[in-house]
């Protein structure tokens, strides 16, 4: 599919970006969670240090993906165009 703005799209291709980017979610929901998951194992050791650092800058890096600003700009289009 080309770089075309979500506004731009008909309605069957924005029910399959979603559809794509419910599964990206998912994913990077279950990685976020898997860090947390070491940070707090770290934490409960007493083990507090650089490679606590690690885990901590990922999850930064996933939470402020562009793919998750399009994900809200995407849910704010389907609500309008009552498609969900």
């Amino acid at each position: 599919m080309e770089n075309k703005g979500l506004s731009q799209l008909t309605d069957q291709e924005l029910l399959d970006e979603a559809k794509k980017m419910k599964s990206f979610s998912l994913t990077n929901a279950l990685f976020i969670g898997f860090l947390l998951g070491i940070v707090l194992y770290s934490i409960f050791k007493s083990t507090f240090g650089f490679l606590m650092l690690i885990p901590l800058y990922f999850v930064h890096r996933m939470i402020n993906d562009p793919k998750n600003i399009r994900i809200k700009e995407l849910e704010a289009l389907l609500k309008h165009r009552n498609l969900k």
